[in-house]
């Protein structure tokens, strides 16, 4: 049996049509340097995504592979319940409330972002328990928006196809609209107007749900799965305005954004957000071992630190929790990040991205938008004949777009809201791979339209 006969045998795949799986099989991969990775026939294709938004240094860097090493030969594991610690992990968290914008305390580590964000509720809860507003529980978020899988964390996301066959979304989360210029717009609004209108809605929506039975509103800074949507300047303060005077905590899902992929430190530096909350994951280690962080500000710890009174034992962990294999990860990943200047280059490569992209698709007839911010890129399509709003199925045309990018040797994702094909390279990606990627996707989308039937 080929690797690919031993996949399609016994793996079951996430996010993976599994009647297709076992026909078509799995594209192995098995090595990756830079921008590069390598499947196991010996095809090698750029990471125009750079895994699922989070290997922010590249493939195959050396050093993280021997920091990973050198702390598994020191010690690989021990738990973290009942006042036990470890090195690693003490001197994370002290780098990551250094590094974070806002008034930030605490660090609640986990193992992935989906985890994380179903921390967070939990936080919430106990928080408004401790106070004595046990009906203060609903949490808003937003259409588009991506929080995770856990029935908590894909309960939070704004996209339908996270919720279908899982009997979600859970009975105490409502939704925003989203910054969604592209559709939730009014023709002739202003983005003044806009942020207005969004808003207003929220308090609205506030006031109809009763604020004493709102908690917490979450949002990513920028919406990458929703379809890599950019807030106006104006939007963020505006939102958090309105949560304040109804005593809603603020939760800036941080797990894509954060570490530089917007060319700041956070996405929350960038777009004016002033977070309680804060959730990080993916580029904090840029994936080459599995952690997550809940960062928690003062004025919340504080509340959480009371209820031992009332509570005991704080009963929320995981076994992984602060792994120190992890931590020495994430440890030599911000290094690296900031001793070789990588944010700047994010920033660097980014604008150089999206004015590639637009040299490549401004005015052509099947693109309805084109995105971007630091070092993340998105084009979106719609049928020629418009204002026909989206393709039908949605997906049909980035979906065959993504499958040709593939045959010409660039991985690319189509995200799931609307015909939308997204870049997010790792931060070591050089101008000519970045060029090659954009003239691939180009050659992809032409080659796709020549052979589409257009309703």
């Amino acid at each position: 049996m080929t690797i690919e006969d031993i996949d399609r045998a016994y793996f079951f795949h996430p996010f993976t049509d599994a009647k297709r799986h076992e026909q078509v099989g799995p594209l192995t991969i098995v090595e990756g340097k830079g921008s590069t990775i390598v499947d196991s026939h010996g095809r090698e294709y750029l990471d125009a995504l750079g895994g699922l938004w989070c290997v922010n240094i590249g493939y195959g860097n050396q050093e993280m592979a021997d920091a990973i090493g050198r702390q598994a030969a020191k010690l690989a594991y021990y738990h973290t319940f009942s006042s036990m610690g470890n090195e690693p992990v003490a001197l994370l968290a002290e780098r990551l409330i250094a590094m974070a914008p806002g008034n930030m305390s605490k660090v609640f580590f986990g193992n992935s972002g989906s985890d994380a964000n179903d921390t967070q509720v939990k936080l919430v809860w106990y928080y408004n328990n401790v106070l004595g507003r046990p009906d203060k529980k609903k949490i808003i978020s937003r259409s588009r928006g991506y929080h995770g899988v856990t029935i908590m964390s894909a309960s939070l996301c704004g996209l339908p196809g996270m919720h279908a066959g899982f009997d979600l979304p859970l009975p105490m989360i409502r939704f925003a609209r989203s910054p969604y210029a592209l559709w939730e717009k009014q023709p002739g609004q202003s983005d003044a107007e806009f942020v207005a209108t969004l808003a207003a809605e929220l308090e609205q929506l506030i006031l109809d749900e009763g604020p004493d039975t709102v908690a917490a509103f979450i949002a990513e800074p920028i919406q990458a799965a929703g379809g890599v949507i950019v807030p106006p300047d104006s939007y963020f303060p505006a939102i958090q305005e309105v949560l304040r005077r109804y005593d809603v905590l603020m939760i800036a899902d941080e797990v894509v954004c954060g570490f530089g992929r917007t060319g700041h430190a956070f996405g929350s530096n960038a777009f004016g957000i002033e977070p309680d909350l804060i959730t990080v994951a993916k580029g904090v280690t840029s994936a080459y071992v599995p952690l997550s962080a809940c960062l928690v500000s003062a004025p919340v710890w504080d509340v959480i630190a009371s209820g031992s009174e009332k509570y005991g034992v704080f009963s929320h962990g995981y076994t992984y929790s602060a792994h120190p294999l992890a931590a020495a990860a994430a440890m030599t990943n911000l290094d690296i990040i900031e001793r070789d200047h990588l944010t700047e280059q994010a920033k660097a490569r980014g604008d150089y991205l999206n004015a590639l992209l637009h040299a490549e698709f401004d005015g052509h007839p099947l693109v309805a938008e084109i995105r971007g911010y630091g070092l993340l890129g998105a084009v979106e399509f719609a049928p020629p004949a418009r204002p026909v709003a989206q393709f039908d199925p949605i997906g049909s045309f980035s979906g065959a777009v993504v499958a040709r990018s593939r045959e010409l040797g660039v991985i690319t994702r189509a995200l799931p809201s609307a015909d939308t094909v997204s870049f997010s390279p790792p931060f070591v990606v050089t101008e000519e791979e970045i060029d090659r990627m954009a003239h691939s996707v180009r050659q992809a989308v032409d080659d796709v339209a020549a052979g589409f039937e257009f309703a």
